[in-house]
């Protein structure tokens, strides 16, 4: 903390706030920079909270006066919507030029033209957080005031673009974002065995200049429900698993010891061996968990260091399990660690996702997984460079997650993304070895591009696919030996996030949207507008709305018979089809017995489903498959994830009320046609997003709605025991099936159908 934010709270009369400020570093730069979310955090209490939002805008409000002009221009008391304009564009008019995206290779080299904007749009917010102040204050509390103050709020759209990052253990994620982000010791690497059911994310501290993590746990009650499923599912049987050969003698067990083993190694984590002998009600006593009484209050934990290396040592009992530590480990308890770094451009605006590889059978972290999975704009896939295209766990991810990444996402791009490139055999001189590497790099990339091609994705676009060859070690060398930093291709990546990184764009509509509520503002005073005029401009959008209107309606009609045509050829197909899919899940090749009677178990006890850190099964989708494939492809051109053509997206963002005209035809509603333009605009980014999030509730409804149906079955099997106790659990899933499919998928298609107007009518 500097004298300026001392001396501005004590003015302020919040002094007992400058401890608070202190603690989180906050100087005169970052003083000006807060966010609402960040003051939310700072400032707990509701009432000094308001007061200091209140004065800060003001504050922002007299900057805005000394470095640009006064603030009154831009207020309802004065000014002109032309002076406003003018001022406004002057300011986008002094951006720096964008070049062509450069190669860069250290976060340093990173123009300017971001920190432009953010100082820009600090700029424009401290104005409208004048106009909202004197607005707030004003005694006249018409619709009007209160109409204004709310499309100001509006303005906030500032959301993180999410990059998940996928790879099985040891696959090098660790390693490849400490490299990205430049921060070597950010997140452990090496033979410490991760925790496949924790998501790690990595994103820019803009708070203070402290390397911090914000743990998030499960409920006390998922705890609860884990502990009884695990106990009673595994605990009684184990001793007798250890004596006994088991009841299928000669038969492999490893089914069997997979699903032990992930659950031992999660109780061991927490509560060493004393598990063994306790009750699930005993284990959730308070003394257990001493050291996070965070968890059994339902907050989250934040810890804080100095330094990457420092944050990570403290972090490690919550995402691993280090052998070497004799201690305690919470991860088992943990849903989500967000690890922030200070003085970090690229992920400003970013968050990088480390992602397990399959969900989690805790039914809290499965349904984070899946949000953030279908949230993300970018997906990583990591593989060690020995035989990428062999490595079984990275395609199985991409193929099982493909449907909730494209079309049940908003998936643009993926990257498959081939670590530790520099492993080869280092004989020869360094300019030969470099070549040896570069080869390997360019043979690799285009096999697996070819073997994407041939997986024939329908999610997905064909372009959407592109291979990197890096080295971390490599790249975090000042002279390395082999490689260039630009030849590791992490620079690449880094011009990736950069442009992801890219607010222009948000600057453009935040000042754009301000610009239209200041004319909005000034238009309203205006008393010389005759009522003759008023009502043929009415008339005039009126027509044109309606006109416009139409062509989104016979869009979506249109949309309406392809989707019922797709959905009536995948219901007749999936009637035919499902049971041979469903029974090659329940009598897998080569595997019986007690092993899979232990995973089927599990599969019905958790609505169909079964994961673990090697494997998943899943009933649902293996029923509903044939529906979805059927869909996919229309799917994906009806909803692309560019959120830019298609049907849907393409006659949104042709409407147009063509108000450049109505303002050369009638000059005295100039202001008010403009406001109506810039909110032309916000409606249809809001459309559009309304639209992709709709999308996905559409395509994940035909999955559940086979789940749903199927519960009953799964229930009733799941508490079938003793002699023979997996046929009657196969038969009993085998035979519902039987017995809904002539309803069921026609039940799916309706739900779509029915979805699909819903979303019509929400647009009308």
């Amino acid at each position: 903390m500097d004298d300026f934010v001392r001396n501005k709270l004590t003015e302020w009369g919040l002094t007992n706030l400058i401890e608070r400020f202190r603690d989180e570093d906050v100087d005169k730069e970052c003083f000006f920079c807060l966010e609402d979310k960040d003051i939310d955090k700072i400032i707990l209490k509701a009432g000094p909270r308001a007061k200091f939002k209140k004065r800060l805008g003001e504050l922002k409000s007299q900057q805005m006066c000394v470095q640009e002009a006064d603030v009154e221009q831009v207020l309802p008391s004065s000014s002109t919507a032309c002076e406003n304009e003018h001022v406004l564009k002057r300011k986008l008019d002094l951006q720096p030029k964008k070049d062509s995206p450069a190669k860069i290779k250290r976060q340093s080299d990173i123009t300017p033209g971001s920190f432009y904007d953010e100082i820009l749009l600090n700029k424009v917010k401290g104005i409208m957080g004048g106009v909202h102040d004197r607005l707030s204050s004003d005694t006249n509390k018409s619709k009007l005031n209160a109409f204004i103050r709310n499309k100001i709020w509006d303005l906030q759209t500032d959301k993180k673009k999410l990059v998940g990052v996928f790879g099985k253990t040891g696959a090098g994620k660790s390693s490849l974002i400490n490299a990205i982000v430049q921060e070597k010791g950010l997140l452990p690497t090496g033979s410490l065995q991760a925790c496949t059911t924790v998501m790690i994310k990595v994103e820019a501290n803009t708070v203070n200049r402290k390397y911090e993590a914000e743990i998030e746990f499960i409920s006390k009650e998922d705890w609860k429900d884990e502990l009884w499923y695990m106990k009673n599912l595994f605990g009684k049987e184990e001793m007798k698993d250890e004596e006994n050969t088991g009841d299928f003698p000669g038969e492999e067990k490893d089914d069997e010891k997979e699903v032990d083993d992930d659950n031992k190694e999660k109780m061991t984590a927490l509560y060493g061996d004393e598990w063994r002998e306790k009750s699930p009600e005993s284990l959730i006593e308070a003394k257990y968990f001493k050291e996070i009484p965070e968890f059994l209050k339902s907050q989250r934990k934040i810890v804080e260091g100095k330094s990457a290396k420092e944050l990570s040592a403290k972090v490690l009992k919550f995402t691993r399990t280090d052998e070497g530590n004799n201690g305690k480990c919470f991860w088992p308890l943990v849903k989500c660690v967000t690890v922030r770094v200070p003085n970090n451009d690229l992920l400003k605006h970013v968050t990088l996702v480390d992602l397990p590889g399959n969900g989690d059978c805790n039914k809290s972290r499965d349904q984070m997984w899946k949000k953030v999975v279908s949230d993300c704009s970018t997906v990583w896939i990591v593989s060690e460079m020995n035989r990428p295209a062999a490595d079984r766990d990275a395609w199985e991810i991409l193929k099982s997650t493909c449907g909730l990444m494209g079309n049940g996402g908003e998936c643009q791009n993926l990257y498959f993304i081939c670590t530790k490139s520099d492993c080869v055999d280092k004989d020869g001189s360094p300019e030969e070895v470099s070549q040896k590497i570069l080869q390997n790099n360019s043979k690799a990339k285009e096999l697996l591009k070819n073997k994407f091609n041939h997986m024939k994705l329908k999610q997905f676009k064909d372009d959407c696919f592109e291979v990197f060859t890096v080295s971390s070690w490599e790249f975090f060398k000042s002279n390395p030996k082999y490689l260039q930093h630009d030849q590791t291709e992490i620079p690449k990546l880094q011009e990736l996030l950069k442009q992801l990184n890219d607010q222009h764009d948000l600057t453009l509509n935040y000042v754009s949207g301000a610009f239209g509520i200041l004319s909005l503002i000034q238009g309203a005073k205006q008393r010389n507008v005759e009522p003759d005029h008023t009502a043929v401009v009415c008339e005039n959008l009126k027509e044109m709305t309606e006109r416009e209107f139409q062509k989104v309606k016979q869009a979506m009609e249109d949309v309406h018979v392809e989707f019922d045509k797709c959905l009536r050829s995948g219901v007749d197909q999936s009637k035919k089809t499902c049971e041979v899919a469903l029974k090659k899940i329940l009598n897998p090749r080569g595997k019986s017995g007690r092993g899979f009677h232990k995973q089927l178990k599990c599969v019905l006890q958790n609505k169909g489903v079964y994961k673990t850190k090697k494997k998943q099964i899943n009933l649902n989708t293996a029923i509903s498959n044939c529906l979805t494939d059927n869909i996919d492809e229309e799917f994906r051109k009806t909803f692309p994830n560019d959120a830019k053509s298609g049907p849907f997206y393409g006659t949104i963002h042709a409407f147009s009320l063509d108000t450049t005209t109505l303002v050369q035809q009638y000059k005295h509603f100039e202001l008010l046609l403009t406001f109506l333009k810039t909110e032309e605009a916000k409606i249809k980014t809001k459309l559009c997003k309304h639209i992709r999030d709709r999308k996905k509730i559409i395509y994940s409804s035909l999955t559940e709605t086979v789940t749903e149906t199927m519960q009953e079955c799964y229930t009733e099997a799941a508490g079938i025991s003793g002699d023979g106790s997996l046929e009657k659990m196969r038969r009993t899933v085998e035979m519902h099936l039987n017995d809904v499919k002539g309803t069921m998928f026609d039940r799916a298609k309706d739900v779509v159908m029915n979805q699909l107007k819903e979303l019509m009518a929400s647009l009308s």
